[in-house]
């Protein structure tokens, strides 16, 4: 029987169960050997041309169906730290012809992979193989077609098929087995669970209401064992079109149906989405781009290591709420009455605050009933959808916004922070807070969760157990940091009730950052600096310290916006309404504190000789004008290090720091107060940076980005070795011997790889191997049996190459030999140079199909390093590394 639901696509294979047409999953007692009962699966698969049609193989199985009890896996605290098992996608296509689901798995997939065709091959072959030789029928189709196959753009699992036989589901036992045999990995396709697949759907000769209620209870049974019992991240897709759109009111009440037991529950982040899948024109291709780029910042932000209180580095409150940063507070009834001012917006502000109470749609959502919930679920799909539109029109602006791995080598440089904030009515807000009105408070800041925000700003003062609630799943399952806060409206407060208040936010050492806002009746006696002291006094009696966020309501407390350092919030002068009264702009604020000289224009170098070549300058320069620091970065071209030692930058009062290159790496090190560790056992500084300690004094300390440029690019190139078990041990083989070849070894330590060095300078390569650990190799020969050559010293470690660093000199022209990039995987090759753009170590990878990283990733990835060191705050990534791109590339590229 022709099936033309069924998807034009390449299959593979994965173990399914076929349903019964009158009892949901009724298991055989034996398997027939003529018709058997399981069957192996086959995942859609995209091509460049996703509408090619290709057959599809059926295979046989003894005893796949034989165990379908879950497998109750092992979770850490925090639920997805390390994690690398399968995405899953949940939800209900609009339609077949609009088959949103798949078609973000596809996307996702190939993302996910890199876009790397080769790679995604590869999986496909590893499915198959995953079966074994018995499982497979002698009427399966040959496969080797797949292998062929050429540019695929990625791969989706269906969890639901329809074939000759009738429909099937996926066995959620299989799937568990193949995650802990890695067959299945975050990078080897998205598992889809469609509640309006084909399979939903009659046409002649195959009525889907015999199936629908089994298909319904199957399909749920496995999204909660998949969420449940094998701990899947899983993404509800919240398809929801518009009056018009091609939804069938079947499949809408299907997934009203599911919505609340199943969606909601067994998934820990939401997409919505409207009409953007359904048309071809342009502008619709535009916004289907920014649904497959929410989803893909969503998973980002998802796979995140989970924010520590206190902590500092890349995505914490540290940063993110960091020193001359600032949120725009938005006022609209809709997002989209915002998009005329967006653009400028952008320009002055680090993060953009999403005011839920004052959105026309969550009156909607106030509104619902316990009897009739449809205007709830619209008005909370509208809540999602709009902050979604937020991001979508910030992005092409969004020169401020911080990095967010992603997938392989990919950052997503175009995300601007999102404040998610329901503010009530006695906290300067608009929410009711009365008993009904606080729960309903609750239910919407986990919303702000499912949206994958950067900041969750929750009220400190309301009921015990619904925060501790909300906070506990923060902590299990998610990376958003918790902005803990509280309004004084209309009274005041004494200086001492101020530092409880600072203290009270903390919630109990689970907020990442605190917020308190006061009011006063007048300006006198310094009363507008009274937040911010209480601020101050506040930080001194807990630990771990998490930024204190100080302010005064109205337009006595203008000033406490000035001398408030950290995240404040403000207006924007092209805005027709302010969000509160006293709000200023973050220009006139930051015209303030330079007037006041709470911001000195600061000094900056790069210190090195034979210098006109650097790029910092340009790099760093770009970096303070997109942030609006007032501050200068220069070059500092001297013989001997004295020189800059003793001359107008270092002895300046405002002198910010410097990066440092060769020749001085190791000669600053005797003019700097203090060394931090990983400049201490790398044994060079490539940046000081200077301090004050509680007396006022000068402190200049010395510390190593190298290890971090190096550190970065190759973590995200090698997450699924990093993360496996692997039977052999992972090596990076590193040529040179000079301090970035020291910073090499630290950042592969670091990496859990082992360590095989070479340098022309054997003497140099024995220092390395003494003081980081790892092996000497006398040359780069195969031969196994030649004592010192490369080839006897894998074999003698039982290790393999995964990674080289090159620290040579590009002018030294080397080339690798062939052998080594021979192998299957072929190794990452990283060479430190970033002039010229490819060196021949580069070209010869290339052209051998290897993954490589190129100095100019280094030097961007160092120096946001050193930004963030210098001014304590989120350095602007995208800016950062078109500067270094626009000086590196050759002018053809």
């Amino acid at each position: 029987m022709a099936n033309p639901h069924s998807p034009r696509v390449l299959m593979s294979t994965i173990c399914m169960i076929i349903l019964s047409t009158v009892t949901s999953f009724v298991m055989p007692t034996s398997p027939s050997p003529h018709k058997p009962f399981a069957k192996l699966r086959t995942p859609f698969i995209s091509s460049k041309s996703i509408n090619a049609s290709h057959g599809t193989t059926h295979l046989s199985s003894s005893n796949a169906a034989a165990d379908s009890s879950p497998h109750q896996t092992k979770t850490a605290n925090f639920k997805y730290e390390g994690y690398d098992k399968p995405i899953v996608l949940i939800g209900a296509s609009s339609s077949p012809e609009a088959n949103e689901l798949q078609r973000l798995a596809l996307s996702l997939s190939g993302a996910l992979a890199g876009n790397q065709s080769k790679k995604l091959q590869s999986t496909v072959e590893k499915l198959e193989r995953s079966q074994g030789a018995g499982l497979l029928s002698e009427q399966e189709e040959d496969a080797s077609n797949v292998s062929s196959m050429q540019n695929l753009a990625g791969i989706s699992l269906s969890a639901l098929g329809l074939d000759d036989d009738g429909p099937f589901v996926l066995d959620s036992s299989l799937i568990g087995d193949l995650v802990r045999e890695r067959t299945l990995t975050l990078t080897s396709g998205v598992i889809v669970l469609d509640f309006n697949h084909p399979a939903f759907h009659s046409y002649d000769g195959y009525n889907a209401k015999e199936y629908e209620i089994d298909l319904v209870r199957a399909l749920s049974s496995l999204a909660k064992q998949l969420y449940e019992d094998e701990g899947l991240l899983v993404v509800y897709v919240n398809v929801q079109p518009d009056d018009g759109g091609s939804m069938n009111q079947e499949a809408k009440d299907r997934k009203k149906l599911v919505e609340k037991e199943v969606l909601i529950p067994f998934s820990d982040y939401e997409l919505c989405i409207k009409n953007e899948g359904q048309s071809t024109d342009s502008s619709a291709a535009a916004s289907w781009s920014d649904m497959e780029w929410e989803l893909q910042r969503i998973v980002a932000r998802a796979l995140l290591p989970p924010p520590v209180v206190g902590g500092t580095g890349p995505h914490s409150a540290d940063l993110t709420m960091g020193l001359n940063t600032f949120f725009l507070s938005l006022s609209f009834p809709k997002v989209e009455d915002a998009s005329p001012y967006v653009e400028e917006m952008c320009k002055d502000v680090d993060s953009m605050e999403y005011r839920v109470d004052l959105l026309s749609c969550s009156k909607d959502y106030l509104a619902q009933s316990t009897d009739n919930d449809d205007i709830a679920s619209d008005a909370r799909f509208e809540i999602l959808h709009q902050q979604q539109r937020l991001r979508s029109l910030c992005r092409p602006y969004a020169k401020r916004a911080p990095a967010l791995p992603f997938g392989g080598a990919s950052i997503i440089d175009d995300a601007l922070p999102i404040v998610y904030t329901v503010r009530t009515a006695h906290q300067a807000g608009t929410w009711p807070d009365d008993k009904e009105g606080v729960q309903k408070m609750f239910e919407l800041l986990e919303l702000g969760l499912r949206s994958g925000v950067e900041v969750l700003d929750v009220e400190s003062a309301w009921d015990a157990s619904l925060t501790d609630k909300l906070l506990a799943k923060a902590q299990k399952r998610y990376t958003s940091l918790i902005l803990g806060s509280h309004h004084v409206v209309g009274s005041e407060v004494t200086p001492e009730e101020a530092v409880k208040l600072f203290r009270q936010c903390r919630m109990n050492n689970r907020a990442h950052g605190g917020k308190v806002v006061l009011s006063i009746n007048d300006d006198k006696n310094n009363k507008d600096q009274m937040a911010y002291e209480a601020s101050l006094a506040a930080a001194k009696l807990d630990t771990p310290v998490i930024p204190n966020i100080g302010l005064v309501l109205g337009e006595h407390g203008s000033y406490s916006r000035i001398i408030n350092p950290r995240f404040t919030p403000v207006t924007h002068e092209s805005l027709p309404v302010k969000a509160a009264p006293g709000q200023l702009t973050a220009a006139e604020i930051m015209a303030a504190r330079l007037l006041t000289g709470q911001i000195p224009s600061e000094r900056y170098a790069i210190l090195g000789h034979n210098i006109a070549y650097s790029v910092s300058p340009q790099m760093q320069g770009g970096a303070f004008a997109a942030v609006k620091l007032p501050h200068t970065y220069t070059r500092a071209d001297v013989e001997k290090v004295e020189e800059f030692v003793e001359g107008p930058i270092w002895n300046d009062d405002n002198f910010g720091g410097c990066s440092v290159t060769i020749p001085h790496k190791q000669n600053i090190i005797p003019h700097v107060d203090i060394l931090t560790d990983s400049a201490k056992e790398i044994g060079s500084v490539n940046t000081v940076i200077v301090k004050k300690d509680k007396f006022g004094t000068r402190v200049l300390i010395g510390d190593n980005t190298d290890w971090k440029g190096i550190y970065n690019p190759l973590k995200r190139r090698l997450g699924d070795i990093l993360n496996g078990k692997a039977k052999i041990q992972n090596t990076a083989l590193i040529l040179g011997g000079g301090g970035t070849a020291r910073a090499a070894a630290y950042a592969a330590t670091k990496l859990g790889l082992e360590k095989i060095y070479f340098n022309r300078t054997p003497e140099k390569a024995e220092e390395l191997a003494r003081e980081f650990g790892g092996i000497v190799a006398k040359n780069l020969d195969e031969d196994s049996n030649s004592e010192g050559a490369l080839g006897a010293t894998l074999k003698q470690s039982g290790s393999r190459i995964s990674v080289v660093i090159s620290t040579l000199p590009a002018a030294a022209e080397f080339q690798l030999p062939d052998w080594l990039l021979a192998n299957d995987p072929l190794p990452v090759v990283f060479d430190v140079n970033y002039k010229p753009y490819s060196t021949s170590l580069l070209l010869q990878a290339t052209e051998k199909g290897c993954d490589v990283v190129r100095g100019s990733e280094m030097l961007w990835e160092q120096g946001v390093g050193q930004f963030e060191l210098w001014t304590g705050r989120t350095a602007p990534y995208g800016v950062m590394k078109k500067v270094v791109l626009e000086n590196c590339l050759p002018p053809s590229s």
